[in-house]
């Protein structure tokens, strides 16, 4: 019994790491981006049930496996513990140019709506992103975003919904639906209590699952790159990207898009699945340009739903980011190909389904 016990382990830890180097749309290809740290405790259990279950060559085979299996998840997800060079410097330059930002997919059908509003009350965040709102989310949070003199929603019975507040002064934002007609994103120019000018992006992709491959998901991180690339104000990018920090496509979002991510060097900050302490995985996200330095960055307590909450404080001070962050790694010929055809997949995927918007990216 123990032996197909470690032959099962060793096969799920083999294949999920074997499909995970595929390139492709699938949703039951991609799914393997997220579970690394997963199959590197599944190949760990198997290499320590074969040393003394099995023997000869099949054992020597077996462990081989699973230690190249180990090999090549830490090596991905590496860059996400303290043994790596942070990416994003800690330092406060200027407080009246820091922001605290707060991002939380609350989960549509979680209803207990009181724990949410205290948290939010607790952290008393610049800017508030809520995801998977709908008219009853926003009912209920009205006490909250009636604090918030700049507000927008676009609450969705579909999982899809948001809620995007700000205390900070706006110069312009907007909802916009930047491949299908489900899906909303923000994208707001904010301005610092210093009056410093910053660009906001805010998605919830589609994850894939089954019935959902991931050639929309890929567009609209994709267009959010672009829109980096193309603005020569600072970006704050956030959000549930139903996508893991590690995967080809977030690595494209940020070479082309040319952010950072404070997470390097300092660890996973994984957000879903909630209830599973061990094996959640990096869903949310803060991504920042390099004229950023971090305060804090945070993963706060479970509140009810699926996901936990991130919130984080920077500072916008470019003159000692350029000295103090790394320097964002520069794109390839790759990278613009997989952005170009990320973009024109999606929105023929969009067509196909019916669900296509016509909507782009505000200009930068």
């Amino acid at each position: 019994m123990l032996r197909i016990l470690v032959f099962a382990l060793a096969a799920l830890a083999a294949t999920g790491t074997l499909l995970s180097l595929i390139p492709s749309y699938r949703w039951y290809i991609r799914m393997w981006d997220f579970p690394r740290v997963g199959l590197i405790l599944i190949a760990l259990l198997a290499l320590a049930l074969a040393i003394p279950v099995l023997s000869g060559w099949v054992r020597t085979l077996l462990v081989a496996v699973m230690l190249m299996v180990i090999g090549w998840q830490g090596f991905r997800i590496y860059p996400y513990t303290p043994l790596a060079k942070t990416e994003v410097a800690k330092a406060v330059i200027n407080k009246e140019n820091c922001i605290s930002a707060f991002s939380f997919n609350v989960l549509q059908t979680n209803r207990d709506y009181q724990r949410t509003i205290d948290l939010i009350d607790r952290e008393d965040p610049d800017i508030v992103l809520l995801l998977e709102t709908d008219e009853g989310w926003e009912a209920a949070l009205k006490p909250v975003i009636d604090r918030y003199p700049h507000r927008q929603s676009a609450p969705l019975p579909n999982l899809y919904g948001l809620i995007f507040l700000t205390r900070l002064p706006v110069e312009d934002s907007e909802i916009t639906w930047l491949i299908d007609t489900e899906t909303p994103s923000v994208f707001a120019t904010i301005s610092t209590g210093a009056g410093a000018k910053f660009r906001y992006i805010g998605l919830h992709p589609r994850p894939p699952q089954p019935g959902e491959n991931t050639e929309k998901r890929d567009a609209e991180i994709a267009i959010a790159a672009r829109h980096a690339k193309l603005t020569d104000l600072p970006v704050l990018a956030m959000g549930d990207f139903n996508d893991v920090a590690w995967s080809r496509t977030s690595q494209m979002f940020k070479r082309i898009g040319g952010y950072l991510d404070p997470r390097v060097g300092r660890g996973l900050y994984a957000t879903f699945p909630a209830n599973l302490p061990g094996l959640r995985w990096p869903l949310d996200h803060l991504f920042m340009s390099p004229d950023f330095t971090l305060v804090k960055m945070s993963v706060l307590e479970n509140v009810g739903s699926d996901h936990l909450p991130v919130a984080a404080t920077v500072c916008i001070a470019p003159r000692a980011a350029k000295i103090l962050n790394d320097e964002p790694e520069a794109p390839d010929a790759a990278d613009r190909k997989d952005m170009v055809m990320s973009i024109r997949d999606g929105k023929k995927a969009a067509v196909e389904e019916g669900t296509a918007s016509g909507g782009k990216a505000p200009q930068p």
